[in-house]
C-alpha cells in the first residue's frame, strides 16, 4: 500500500492488512526464531499428542474412520499411527490420526480454549513422509510452532474465545487454520500462497458444539488436520481465496460475536515473541473434558476428608453430593449412557472419583458406566452454578460437598488441578502418561524410540523417523500378562462356512497385530472382525484358502 507524504513525494510505507501480515509472518519465520523455552514446551506437546493418538487408535470411532479412509488411494501414502501394515493418502492419514488424538478427549488444552496439537502434528507428520526433501526435526518444530502460534493469535481476536465455548468447538475454528499455516510452512510456500492457504482453510472451519459428547466430536480435530493440509496443498497449486479473509466480519469474523483482529509481525532482527512462551499448555491426567479435572480433584479431596473422619468409606452412607461448577450446558450431563457423554459429565466424573478413589481410562467403559452403584450415586448428585464461578479454564473452580445420612458434611474445592498451565505436569509424569498410553499399542522399542526422538527433536536429521517407531506394535508373544489369548479352531461343514475357520478371542490392542501375524501364517484369506461386547476384546475369524497345517495353538506358556 502507498501513502503520500505532505511534501507530495511518493513514499512507500508498508501497511499490511491482517491477512497479509499473517501470510508474511508464516513465510518469514525461521528456525533462528525458536527459543529454548518454545522448543521445550512444544516437544512436551508432541510427545503427549503421540501417546494419546496411539491409545486412541484402539477406539471405535477411530476404526470406523479408518475403514472409511481405506477406500482412498494415491501415489503418495503416509503412515497410520500404530498400524504397521496400513498407509493412507496424506490428507486421510492426517484425518484418522487426528481423530485418534481426540477420540478419548485425552489431548492437550490451551488458553484461550482449544486443543492445539491434534490439528497440527498429524498433518505435519503425514506431509513430512511424502516430501522429496525430508524435513529435519528442527523443520518440524518450526512448522509445528507456526501452527500453534496462528491458533493462539486468532483466538485472541475475541474475548468470547477466552471462555468455555458455547457455539463452535474451537479446534474446528482455529485448528484448521493452524494446520494450514503449519503445512504451508513445511511446504515453504510464498507469502501469497500462505495467505490463500488460510483463506481456503477458513471455508472448512466451524463445527457446532452440539456434537460434543458424541462420536462426531473427534472428527473436528481430524477434519481440521486434513482440511488444513489440503488447503496448503491447493494453495501451492495456485488455488486462491479471499486475500482479506482475516480482516473482515464476513470472513473469519463470522465465528465470533466480538471480532477484533490484529496484525502478526515478525521483526527482521531480534527475537520473536511466541504465544507459547507466555501461555503454557494443560496436559490431562484423565481422558475427559478439561473441566472434569477440577471436579475429580475436588471429589477425591472431599472423599479423603470423609475417610479421615469416618475411618471407612461406604457409598451407601451418602445422602447428597453437591457440585459447585461454572455454567456450561455441554458438560452438564446428569445420566450419561455412552463413554462420550461420560467424558463430558461433571456428575459422572465426580461420582466415579467418589466410588473408586480414582478416574482412569477404564472408568469410561460400558461396564463401569452401567454399574448400579454408580447410577445410584448419580441420582443423589445436584449441580449448582455460583455467580462467581466463571466459565473459563483460567478462572473456574469446582467444589464438591458430600452430605451423609448421619448429617455430616465434607467439602473440598479445587482452583487449579495438577496438569493445568499454572501447575504443569512434571516431565517425569508427562513421560509416564506417554508410556502408559503408547505401550497399549507399541512394543517397548517403539515407546522408547519415540521418547528419544522427540526428546532430541531439534537434532534429528529426518523427522520422518517417527513413523518407523509409531508402527512398532506389540508382538503377539510379548504382550502383557493380562492380555490373555484364547485360541480354538474347528472345522465347519463346507456348505455352511466354506472351509475351516480359526477363531480367536483377543485383547483389542492386539487385534491388528494378530490379523497380520496369522494371515501371514495361514495364507491369504478373508479376515472378519466382530466385537464381542464384553470387556476390551474382539473375536477374529480367519478363513484361509491354503494349507491349514500352519495353524498354531497358543498354550499358557506362549502368552
Amino acid at each position: 500500500m502507498f501513502h503520500s507524504s505532505e511534501s507530495g513525494t511518493a513514499t512507500r510505507v508498508l501497511c499490511l492488512g491482517i491477512t497479509e501480515s499473517f501470510g508474511a509472518a508464516i513465510h518469514a519465520l525461521n528456525t533462528t526464531k525458536l527459543t529454548d523455552g518454545v522448543i521445550s514446551r512444544s516437544k512436551r506437546m508432541m510427545l503427549d499428542t503421540l501417546g494419546v493418538g496411539l491409545i486412541g487408535s484402539r477406539t471405535a470411532v477411530f476404526n470406523k474412520a479408518l475403514t472409511y479412509s481405506q477406500s482412498f488411494k494415491s501415489d503418495e501414502m503416509s503412515s497410520v499411527w500404530g498400524k504397521s501394515q496400513i498407509t493412507l493418502p496424506p490428507p486421510y492419514a492426517a484425518f484418522v490420526n487426528g481423530i485418534a488424538v481426540h477420540s478419548m478427549d485425552f489431548d492437550d488444552t490451551w488458553h484461550p480454549a482449544t486443543h492445539p496439537s491434534g490439528a497440527v502434528l498429524p498433518a505435519l507428520l503425514a506431509l513430512a513422509e511424502t516430501l522429496p526433501s525430508r524435513p529435519s526435526g528442527l523443520d518440524l518444530l518450526l512448522a509445528f510452532n507456526v501452527g500453534i502460534e496462528v491458533q493462539g493469535r486468532l483466538m485472541r481476536f475475541s474475548r468470547e474465545a477466552f471462555n468455555i465455548p458455547e457455539r463452535f468447538h474451537p479446534p474446528s475454528v482455529v485448528g484448521v487454520m493452524g494446520s494450514a499455516a503449519a503445512s504451508a510452512k513445511l511446504l515453504a510456500l510464498s507469502p501469497s500462497e500462505c495467505i490463500h492457504a488460510l483463506a481456503i482453510a477458513a471455508s472448512s472451519a466451524g463445527a457446532p458444539l452440539a456434537n460434543a459428547a458424541t462420536q462426531t466430536k473427534p472428527l473436528h480435530i481430524g477434519n481440521a488436520a486434513r482440511r488444513g493440509l489440503e488447503a496448503a496443498q491447493l494453495a501451492q497449486m495456485g488455488l486462491e481465496g479471499n486475500p482479506a479473509i482475516l480482516d473482515i466480519p464476513s470472513g473469519f469474523g463470522v465465528y465470533y460475536k466480538d471480532y477484533s483482529p490484529s496484525a502478526m509481525t515478525v521483526p527482521a532482527s531480534g527475537d520473536f515473541k511466541w504465544m507459547l512462551e507466555d501461555q503454557d499448555i494443560a496436559f490431562k491426567r484423565i481422558p475427559a473434558h478439561l473441566g472434569m479435572h477440577w471436579v475429580v480433584d475436588a471429589a477425591l479431596a472431599a472423599r479423603a476428608k470423609l475417610e479421615n473422619t469416618a475411618r471407612n468409606f461406604d457409598p451407601k452412607q451418602i445422602r447428597r453430593v453437591t457440585l459447585r461448577v461454572p455454567p456450561s450446558k455441554y458438560v452438564d450431563c446428569p445420566l450419561p449412557s455412552t463413554e462420550h457423554q461420560a467424558r463430558h459429565s461433571f456428575q459422572f466424573n465426580a461420582s466415579s472419583a467418589l466410588l473408586d478413589n480414582k478416574v482412569t481410562v477404564s472408568s469410561f467403559s460400558e461396564a463401569q458406566i452401567n454399574r448400579p452403584a454408580l447410577k445410584e450415586l448419580l441420582s443423589k448428585v445436584k449441580v449448582e452454578t455460583p455467580k462467581d464461578n466463571q466459565p473459563s479454564f483460567d478462572k473456574m473452580y469446582c467444589e464438591v460437598e458430600i452430605e451423609t445420612d448421619q448429617g455430616q458434611s465434607y467439602a473440598a474445592r479445587c482452583d487449579t488441578f495438577y496438569g493445568h498451565w499454572r501447575k504443569p505436569l512434571s516431565q517425569e509424569d508427562l513421560v509416564d502418561k506417554f508410556c502408559v498410553n503408547a505401550s497399549s499399542v507399541l512394543c517397548s522399542e517403539g515407546v522408547e524410540g519415540l521418547i528419544d526422538v522427540v526428546g532430541n527433536m531439534e537434532r534429528v536429521r529426518e523427522c520422518s523417523i517417527l513413523g518407523s517407531y509409531l508402527s512398532k506394535f506389540q508382538h503377539i508373544l510379548h504382550h502383557r500378562a493380562n492380555s490373555i489369548i484364547y485360541l480354538v479352531y474347528w472345522s465347519f461343514a463346507h456348505e455352511r462356512r466354506g472351509g475351516d475357520q480359526l477363531v480367536l478371542l483377543v485383547h483389542v490392542a492386539l487385534a491388528d497385530a494378530l490379523i497380520h501375524v496369522f494371515a501371514a501364517q495361514l495364507g491369504d484369506g478373508r479376515c472378519g472382525v466382530g466385537e464381542t461386547g464384553k470387556l476390551d476384546s474382539l473375536v477374529i475369524l480367519l478363513n484361509p484358502d491354503g494349507d491349514l497345517t500352519a495353524r498354531k495353538h497358543l498354550g499358557s506358556d506362549d502368552r
